[in-house]
């Protein structure tokens, strides 16, 4: 037994003696340093460069590689910030945190030879008091043991914002200001008060965020200046996709039961949950009317109304989850409207028009005028009432709709029907300007072949208000689209 247990340890002897031979060998190899000014470090940037982001809101975190390519070790006497705390640069060295209490430098940083470490890099700026972007730098010093000096330039543009937590509109209220907007949590219209958005005026909402009305929001955009409601991610997900285009970045805007008589006059409402949701109201009492607006990109509807009264004028409600439009009841007159569904993230998506009718929310009038339906499906169109004693009063006039098609001259009058077999035809993306599903850029503005321009019925030309007031209500570009300058 004794010798058995002198033969082992003798066994284990040897092979701890070979490991140390081996890895004494191995650090002589890996631990010559060289201080020649001929090696250098190669990194995988010379810029790392941060997308422009709101003052005082942390960057998400951007990294790089630093390489070791020459044929021995190198040491860096130190790696520091050049500005130190002055530009709110924040950097981690392979897994050494340049902080204040390091006067933001690490020393004695090895990198061997063949070897490389990663530098991880975030900013948090401070306010610098200038409506427009403003450039912010710094740069990332290694001071080699060579003497040598490389930098890695650090740099982003910053923005200052006004920020709204939990906003709560009790008084008349007017948001008129050239800076952004950037909302947590959201924002409550209160019954009695109206919020009035400036032409110009833009709202970066946080995720979550939106705006709950159960007062009045007048958005009053003009031409070229319009009113702009998104998301507050400035970033990119991607190199070629910003995440601006992605969907179901805030949550849009409602208008509940006791809100009527809102506006919104060229406003840009993108990359929502649901774009514009209307509760059942009171259908003979205007809840919304929408002129020179778009609804674009959603997670779930463009627009989705019940029992409500609304207006569309030019407007273009486009790429949304569940449907553009979604029509339950109500009042609703569409004219020179665009309505058109290619939603890219999901193929399960819903149709760009749909209407139906219950016997509590009957359909008093669907009127759409001098529009366009169009999307991937052949069927774009769908309408239904829950019995034939329900109202289910609508009309297609002077438009074109892709669905199959329908012959009834009361209902449906001078319209075209995309004949989804006939591949040559002007029909569904060869509309418009600009369908890239694979970029998501969209260009909903007539293309010159587009066989809706010159089409749209002049008798719909002249719109009246339900004051009575009458007055010119045709695009000023092609006939179908909103105007957008």
């Amino acid at each position: 037994m004794m010798k058995g247990l002198k033969i082992m340890y003798k066994s284990i002897g040897y092979a701890l003696v070979a490991l140390i031979a081996v890895a004494m060998a191995g650090c002589d190899d890996n631990d010559s340093f060289s201080a020649s000014a001929g090696n250098v470090l190669t990194f995988s940037t010379d810029t790392v460069r941060i997308d422009t982001l709101f003052s005082t809101v942390p960057s998400t975190t951007r990294s790089f590689w630093v390489y070791n390519n020459s044929g021995d070790g190198i040491r860096c006497s130190s790696v520091s910030l050049e500005n130190g705390d002055k530009s709110g640069f924040r950097v981690n060295v392979d897994g050494t945190y340049l902080s204040p209490a390091s006067s933001y430098t690490a020393t004695d940083v090895e990198i061997r030879k063949g070897d490389s470490i990663r530098v991880f890099v975030e900013l948090t700026s401070s306010t610098n008091g200038a409506e427009t972007p403003q450039l912010l730098e710094d740069n990332l010093v290694f001071q080699l043991e060579s003497g040598v000096t490389q930098k890695v330039n650090l740099t982003a543009y910053t923005w200052d914002a006004l920020k709204l937590t939990n906003a709560v509109i009790t008084s008349d209220t007017t948001f008129s200001t050239a800076r952004p907007i950037l909302v947590y949590g959201g924002i409550t219209v209160a019954e009695g008060a109206t919020l009035t958005l400036a032409a110009g005026t833009t709202l970066y909402f946080h995720d979550g965020a939106g705006i709950d009305v159960y007062g009045r929001l007048c958005t009053e955009g003009q031409a070229g200046n319009e009113v702009v409601l998104r998301g507050d991610r400035l970033d990119n997900m991607f190199d070629y996709l910003p995440y601006d285009l992605m969907s179901g970045l805030w949550n849009g805007l409602t208008f509940h039961a006791s809100s009527y008589d809102n506006t919104l006059a060229f406003t840009d409402i993108h990359s929502t949950f649901d774009g514009v949701v209307c509760d059942s109201a009171d259908a003979t009492r205007p809840k919304l009317t929408m002129r020179h607006c778009t609804i674009h990109n959603c997670q779930g509807y463009g627009l989705r109304a019940t029992n409500s009264l609304l207006v569309l004028e030019n407007c273009q409600l486009t790429n949304a989850m569940q449907g553009s439009v979604c029509i339950n009841g109500g009042d609703v007159t569409m004219n020179f409207c665009t309505l058109a569904q290619y939603y890219p993230f999901d193929s399960n998506r819903g149709p760009a028009l749909a209407y139906y009718a219950t016997s509590d929310s009957p359909l008093l009038r669907m009127d759409f005028v001098n529009g366009i339906v169009t999307g991937f499906a052949d069927d774009q169109v769908f309408g239904g009432a829950d019995n034939d004693s329900t109202a289910f009063n609508y009309r297609f006039v002077s438009s074109i709709l892709r669905t199959p098609e329908v012959s009834d001259s009361a209902r449906i009058v001078n319209v075209i029907f995309e004949d989804v077999s006939d591949t040559a035809a002007i029909q569904g993306t060869k509309h418009f300007q600009l369908v890239s599903h694979d970029t998501q850029h969209y260009d909903f503005h007539l293309s010159a072949q587009s066989t809706a321009i010159d089409r749209a019925s002049t008798d719909y030309a002249t719109a009246t208000d339900r004051d009575g007031t009458t007055r010119d209500a045709t695009p000023d570009i092609g006939c179908y689209e909103r105007v957008k300058e």
